[in-house]
Parts: structure tokens; C-alpha cells; sequence
């Protein structure tokens, strides 16, 4: 089959070539994919991939939407039939998973990360990781829905769900997860703001249905958002990291919450634990989703209610093309992939 592969470190170590046909273990599936999407994870694992056990050369990729082309005996999938992948591989026996929270799984192995990924022609992967799809599903928009929007899923409405009516910050919109938390905080009626140094990315959020947005390259954060929101959000959802907590927390209104799923600029800002303990806030980590979310996720999906903003399309084979795509500071949505 065709994959695209890492080889090594860096933008030239990734390369669409030949690769060993998917071979399923037992209790395994094989998918023929239709479509991909990027995602920051594969950027990491591509330029550094430090922490995540893994052994190059290694096929790449989180994502993964298409056909079934083996079926396990007796797994309830038929060859033909439409389907999504789970991209964690989880053992089903530990007090995580048997509790129904399989991201937090003792063993789990992540599709891309910790074994061979879904930039291919077809992937090998736990029957039970394979949901299908309706008949009709578009497979280019369910190959750009997993990561994002599960993700997005699980920190919206996680541990504290935000609520009809709540008031949410989005900071740094245009990512793939970001553009997801807008679609789902907007889908439920809540308020949603957003931040960017793109009056371009703030007009097309407001366009989505954001109430305002911060240019925070022009303005300060918080101070704007406590007068739009008329004294801070119940929540806010920072990836960013260093750069952005400070005015997250001060965008807060007392007893709010931050939950997090990145650190792009940096995994070790100032604590703030005056204002943490005496504005009473909660502060929670989030990765990934459960499989009753993704169920969750997959029911709104099928029946229209929230499809994927897909920003750049691009033929598996040109994956330079599509990281540089990714890596540019004008996108909004997902780098979609097809085969």
C-alpha cells in the first residue's frame, strides 16, 4: 500500500512511498481510507515526537474516515460499509476504561502515535474502535471530525459542561479544535468570544455566531472581554499556553473555568494561584474523548446539525503541500486529506 511515512525528524521525513500492507491482529479490522485531516499532533510527532513511545519508520496520521475492507468475524462490521476510527486503541480492562473514560486508559495506543496511522491507503485498528456511518455520510467531512471535534467535545462539555445561556472564551480561533468549540458552544446556545490576531479570523467567527472577538495583538484580552461579557465568561478554552493563560484567567468570572488541551507557546506559565484561590476558578486538562462521546459527537454529525470547516484540501501524496498549509497563520479549520 501507499503511506505517508516517517522516516525522520523534520519537514523532509515524512514521505507518501510504499509501506508493508495493514496486516489485522486479532480482534482487528482493516479500513480502506477515504480521508485525513492534520492535526497538531502529527506536526509534534514529525518535527519531535519526544514522549510518545514509538519507533520510526512509523505511518502517520490520528485520523481516519473510509470503508471497511476486512471485517473481523463476528465484530459486526461487513466489508463496504462506511466508518470512523477511534483512534485509541484502548484495552477495555483497566478501572478507566471499564468506567467508560478510555483517553485515560493505562495502555492506551494512539493511532499515529504509538502505532501505524491513518495517512494510507488502509489501516489496521481494534474492531472495536471502528463506529460506522450512515450510507450517506461524507466521508472528507468524517475524516476532518474525530480529533477536532471530539476533542472539542470532551472540553465543552467534560467535566463541568458549559450550558445554555453560559458565556465561553475561545482563545486563538482558526485552529481545527478552536473552530469545533465555536460550532458546539454555538449549537447549544451558549455566548461565545473569541480572540486572534486576525480581524479576518474574528469576523468570520462573529459570521459563525461569536458575539465579539479580541485582536490580541491590538488590544488587551481581558479588559475587553469583561466589558463584552458584562463581568467575565463562565468559561474559557485555552490550547495556547504561556502566552495567553495570564488573560484567560483574568477573563474569568469569579468561580469560572479554564480548561486546556495544548501548550503551543510554551507548557509553563505563571500560576497565578492568588487569583485561582481567591476568584475561587477551576482550572481542568482534557485530551482526546470517551467512545460515548464520540457516539455522542457522531449523532449530531449524522443528522447535519454540525459539519467540519474544512479550510485546505489536499491529496495524501502532497503532504509536504499540506503541512506548510497547516503551519501558516491563515487558516481557519481543517487541512483535509484524501487518498
Amino acid at each position: 500500500m501507499k503511506a505517508v511515512v516517517l522516516e525522520e525528524r523534520g519537514p523532509a521525513g515524512a514521505n507518501w512511498r510504499d509501506f508493508p500492507d495493514a496486516t489485522p491482529a486479532a480482534g482487528e479490522s482493516v479500513l480502506r481510507v477515504i480521508a485525513s485531516s492534520l492535526n497538531r499532533v502529527d506536526l509534534y510527532m514529525r518535527d519531535n515526537g519526544a514522549g510518545i513511545t514509538h519507533v520510526l519508520p512509523q505511518v502517520m496520521g490520528v485520523d481516519a474516515a473510509g470503508v471497511v475492507a476486512e471485517a473481523e468475524p463476528g465484530g459486526g462490521l461487513r466489508p463496504g460499509m462506511k466508518a470512523l476510527i477511534y483512534s485509541e486503541a484502548f484495552c477495555g480492562k483497566c478501572r478507566y476504561c471499564l468506567a467508560g473514560d478510555q483517553p485515560l486508559c493505562e495502555s492506551v495506543k494512539i493511532m499515529g502515535e504509538h502505532r501505524h496511522g491513518g495517512f494510507a491507503e488502509y489501516v489496521a485498528m481494534p474492531t472495536r474502535c471502528f463506529f460506522p456511518l450512515p450510507d450517506d455520510a461524507d466521508l472528507e467531512e468524517a475524516g476532518a471530525l474525530m480529533t477536532g471535534h471530539l476533542t472539542a467535545w470532551r472540553m465543552l462539555f467534560g467535566k463541568r459542561a458549559l450550558q445554555p445561556g453560559e458565556s465561553v472564551l475561545i482563545v486563538g480561533v482558526g485552529g481545527g479544535v478552536a473552530v469545533a468549540c465555536l460550532q458546539l458552544a454555538k449549537l447549544i446556545g451558549a455566548r461565545v468570544f473569541v480572540t486572534s490576531s486576525s480581524d479576518e479570523k474574528i469576523a468570520r467567527a462573529v459570521a459563525m455566531g461569536a458575539e465579539g472577538g479580541v485582536n490580541y495583538g491590538r488590544d488587551k484580552v481581558s479588559k475587553a472581554i469583561l466589558d463584552m461579557s458584562g463581568g467575565g465568561v463562565d468559561m474559557a478554552i485555552d490550547s495556547v499556553g504561556a502566552a495567553s493563560w495570564g488573560e484567560s484567567l483574568k477573563s474569568l468570572r469569579r468561580g469560572g473555568r479554564l480548561v486546556t488541551c495544548g501548550a503551543t507557546t510554551g507548557s509553563n506559565p505563571p500560576a497565578d494561584l492568588q487569583r485561582v484561590f481567591i476568584r475561587q476558578l477551576e482550572i481542568y486538562g482534557s485530551t482526546g474523548g470517551s467512545v460515548g462521546e464520540l457516539r455522542r459527537l457522531l449523532d449530531v454529525f449524522s443528522r447535519g446539525l454540525v459539519r467540519p470547516v474544512i479550510d485546505a484540501r489536499f491529496a495524501m501524496s502532497d503532504i509536504r503541500t499540506a503541512f506548510d498549509r497547516f503551519e501558516t497563520g491563515g487558516r481557519f479549520g481543517k487541512v483535509s486529506l484524501v487518498v
